[in-house]
């Protein structure tokens, strides 16, 4: 099952979303949240594994919510659906740990695929806004891809990068394997990476641990 957050200052948005989210199988709407500052609580609490997240809201707005949680490490992966079609949103929340990207104009099965394609780590954008998000890479508005990252999943990162298992690294960090497994699924999405032995080689290219560290 889906756990979903709708975060939308708009009732008529959080409602409808709600609406046809909860019709779908799979998919259970475990909360909603009309600003910034209560998105935030229901992720905390509710711990769900999708975020359906407004950028503009009142007080703590959604850029807000993603730093908060990239800083905290929290595991729920966030589909933005937003008004905006600035390029510099798009590109301030993917470098904040936004998974998707999509305009509130976008069809009921594109959101819905979206969200799917969210529980399992995946990366879904419309063509004009990856050709945004191209462009802006190749100007250098990203300076790398690390920085895609949460710092939990550098951490993760770089014990995968040691050869660690994910039972190991779960007891290193201090969190339950499944919450490994959630990073390590993450991280292979946001770095277009096949498989935790890609990741591994990613961060030695990276020198995210210096290579005698790996391989001793």
């Amino acid at each position: 099952m889906i756990r979903v957050v709708i975060a939308d200052d708009h009732q008529v948005v959080r409602e409808g979303l709600a609406f046809l989210l909860s019709a779908e199988p799979g998919i259970e709407v475990a909360g909603q949240a009309a600003d910034g500052a209560a998105a935030l609580r229901a992720i905390r609490e509710l711990v769900p594994d999708v975020v359906l997240l407004d950028l503009f809201m009142p007080g703590l707005d959604g850029m807000g919510v993603l730093d908060a949680i990239r800083a905290e490490g929290l595991t729920a992966r966030v589909l933005v659906l937003t008004s905006s079609q600035d390029g510099d949103h798009l590109v301030a929340a993917v470098k904040a740990g936004a998974l998707s990207f999509l305009p509130k104009t976008a069809g009921v099965d594109q959101v819905i695929e979206s969200v799917r394609a969210a529980a399992r780590g995946e990366s879904v954008l419309q063509p004009a806004a990856t050709a945004r998000l191209i462009s802006e890479l190749r100007r250098g508005a990203v300076p790398g891809p690390l920085q895609l990252l949460t710092p939990r999943e550098t951490d993760v990162l770089r014990e995968v990068a040691r050869g660690r298992a994910n039972r190991e690294i779960a007891r290193t960090l201090s969190v339950s394997e499944e919450t490994v497994k959630s990073h390590v699924s993450s991280i292979l999405a946001k770095l277009g990476l096949a498989d935790r032995t890609q990741a591994a080689i990613f961060g030695l290219q990276h020198h995210i641990v210096p290579l005698d560290e790996a391989l001793g």
